[in-house]
């Protein structure tokens, strides 16, 4: 039994030699003679295959360049890794903890920065962030209106993107009004991931940004009244959609990925996904059909920066600034923009490459508390 549990601990990094403590104020050549021989434990969604892919490009390159071995520890939910991280504060393990970075944003990380369990300020401190218009872009100082304060570092920007079979779809919805109208006329050809899966909680919030009479009410945390104003109005548009959906609204896909098998299969006819180049690049691969288009609606698309932040009782530290580093770099950025590897948008403006377009109209993410507000509310009335 004890081997075995070693084993488990080593699969997340929990049986590493934790590193003497690494100042802020370190100098780079100092991070990296430290970080030279160390493992970074990288706690990030694993649902993608392209996403792992690209983080196995970036392992061998990180080896090769700077001898340090990056590990993708797959999550199912970044909430799993928060989870952990607040434990092992909880049994007073200040060092040496089983996460030396995270891929994060929302309301993971206003958890994290409120109870002071992240490494920084770094992210300005970095030699690539030379390269990214702190100044110039809100969104990349800011997480779900949370003020990120150097703790975290951008890493790509992505935004609700819908795709349609167009030889089934000519027409598809591009507005609430427009979806709960198709929907009745295409019955069962239509659905969204199950909350608290992300893009199905983020449907949900297009729904309400997609509303300029609740769209300001998301600004701030929600309060009872406010939240009951929002799910009303939400929960009702809801209970006339579901009826519709793919299953009747009995059952929910359990993912983006999923959802995109749907349209694949011709069950659905139109599919969602974080990600501004998903159906472009399944289309590429031969995985959805050529007459499938990606589109947003008309009012605008809810958009945001994704992040990497460090624990404060990370293990190796020095080696996960490393990390960040290679990942904001040109190389590394330009390379996840590519539709065939990843097609996530770059932080930084690239030379001589092509990233994929932003929309005209971006709508901000609300305050991180309406997510959980959002989901649980979601997930009481409607999870069979």
């Amino acid at each position: 039994m004890a081997a075995i549990l070693l084993l488990v601990l080593q699969s997340c990094g929990g049986a590493q030699k934790p590193a003497a403590p690494l100042s802020v104020e370190a100098s780079w050549d100092e991070v990296l003679e430290r970080a030279e021989g160390q493992t970074v434990y990288l706690n990030a969604w694993g649902g993608d295959p392209r996403i792992n892919a690209y983080l196995r490009w970036a392992g061998e390159e990180l080896s090769e360049r700077q001898g340090v071995t990056l590990r993708h520890v797959k999550l199912n939910d970044t909430a799993e890794a928060v989870s952990r991280i607040l434990s092992e504060e909880a049994a007073g393990r200040t060092e040496g903890g089983t996460v030396d970075l995270l891929w994060i944003n929302g309301e993971n990380f206003a958890a994290l920065k409120e109870a002071g369990l992240l490494y920084g300020p770094f992210a300005e401190r970095l030699p690539s962030a030379e390269a990214i218009d702190f100044e110039g872009d809100a969104t990349l100082r800011t997480d779900f209106a949370v003020p990120t304060e150097g703790y975290e570092a951008p890493w790509g920007r992505s935004y609700l993107t819908f795709a349609a079979d167009r030889a089934v779809a000519a027409k598809p919805p591009a507005s609430p009004d427009e979806l709960l109208s198709w929907a009745e006329e295409n019955e069962g050809r239509f659905t969204y991931p199950a909350p608290p899966d992300f893009t199905g909680t983020t449907f949900l919030k297009q729904i309400v940004l997609s509303d300029d009479e609740l769209k300001p009410l998301l600004n701030e945390q929600p309060t009872e009244e406010s939240f009951g104003v929002v799910w009303e109005k939400l929960s009702s548009y809801l209970d006339e959609l579901h009826p519709h959906l793919w299953r009747g609204g009995r059952d929910f896909p359990s993912s983006a990925p999923a959802q995109r098998q749907l349209l694949a299969d011709g069950e659905v006819f139109v599919t969602m996904a974080f990600n501004p180049t998903d159906a472009a690049s399944a289309v590429a691969r031969g995985q959805l059909p050529e007459t499938v288009e990606a589109y947003t609606f008309e009012s605008g698309t809810l958009g945001n920066a994704h992040f990497l932040a460090i624990p404060s009782n990370a293990a190796h530290k020095a080696g996960a600034l490393a990390v960040v580093n290679f990942l904001l770099s040109e190389e590394a950025q330009a390379r996840k923009a590519d539709p065939e590897v990843w097609g996530d948008s770059p932080v930084l403006a690239l030379t001589g490459a092509e990233a994929p377009p932003v929309p005209a109209i971006m709508l901000a993410e609300p305050h991180p508390q309406w997510t959980e507000r959002l989901e649980a509310a979601w997930q009481e009335r409607y999870r069979r």
